[in-house]
């Protein structure tokens, strides 16, 4: 195929894909079932909505920004759950997070009596949110657990795609899961750029500097130093196929979460106190890999 061909089929391929960006929750999650189909739990019209926000003059969503689709991948049962960013940046309040942790839970309940379900997580989520404050951060917790508990028994596959990315509690969330899927668009760090300015200064990093920002903690520089494990492309199929290769793979048998020396060993080589540096970082952090 001549320089041409390859660029004109790249063209195509990007002209004809499906964005999985540009989708809602609920569109991500039917993408990633077999079939693009399949049952919406504790839905918009069972009116299960956080209590606190309406007394806070806020504007409420009857499924609380998460989406629960239950159906099949690769013919197997499947559950996928989305969290949708165009609600309140995708935060976690006492509803919201209930509902991710009680559905883990459920799962592993059923895994227990021979019912094997394939749990999917969609993050888009800045952490917890702040008008529900302690009682968003106590079911992050639990959110966290669950996923520990699940992830011995069937893997527990995230998606971070953008843009929102994933911070706070939820990017613990994902660290956790079994395999983390990343588009380059997507980011994933404990604090979001912003507030890493707000509170250390311009000077410890510049929000407005994308480039910077996307070095440090987007898709392909997570995947680099491997705290995820598969970069995609913008592309529904291309994640969905990901997700299916994903649980194909099996129970991982030691987690990022478990290599708790290996980890520390590599944070004691590196310097605080120099410059951000993404090329540098991502060396000294494979080393021995």
């Amino acid at each position: 195929m001549s320089i041409n061909q390859q660029s004109y089929a790249a063209t195509e391929k990007f002209l004809t894909r499906k964005s999985f960006i540009e989708m809602d929750a609920l569109g991500r999650a039917a993408s990633i079932l077999d079939g693009g189909k399949g049952r919406v739990l504790l839905g918009p019209f069972d009116r299960i909505h956080s209590p606190w926000l309406a007394m806070q003059e806020i504007v409420i969503q009857e499924d609380d920004g998460v989406i629960l689709l239950k159906g099949t991948i690769d013919g197997k049962p499947a559950l996928v759950i989305s969290i949708e960013s165009a609600f309140q940046g995708g935060s976690m309040g006492e509803v919201s997070g209930a509902k991710i942790a009680a559905s883990l839970e459920l799962i592993l309940a059923e895994h227990t009596k021979g019912r094997e379900t394939r749990p999917v997580i969609l993050f888009e989520s800045g952490g917890v949110r702040l008008q529900e404050a302690n009682l968003g951060l106590a079911v992050i917790a639990e959110i966290h657990s669950a996923i520990v508990a699940l992830r011995n028994k069937i893997p527990v596959v995230g998606v971070i795609a953008g843009m929102v990315g994933c911070f706070g509690g939820m990017s613990l969330a994902a660290s956790l899961c079994s395999y983390l899927i990343m588009t380059r668009q997507a980011r994933l760090g404990m604090n979001g750029p912003e507030v890493i300015e707000q509170e250390a200064g311009i000077e410890e990093l510049d929000s407005s500097d994308r480039s910077l920002i996307w070095s440090l903690i987007g898709g392909e520089q997570r995947v680099a130093i491997g705290q995820a494990d598969v970069l995609v492309e913008d592309d529904a199929d291309e994640i969905a196929a990901a997700v299916r290769r994903s649980f194909n793979n099996g129970v991982v048998s030691q987690p990022r979460s478990a290599r708790v020396d290996e980890y520390l060993a590599k944070l004691n080589e590196y310097d605080p106190a120099r410059a951000a540096d993404p090329i540098a970082l991502r060396a000294a952090w494979k080393k021995g890999d």
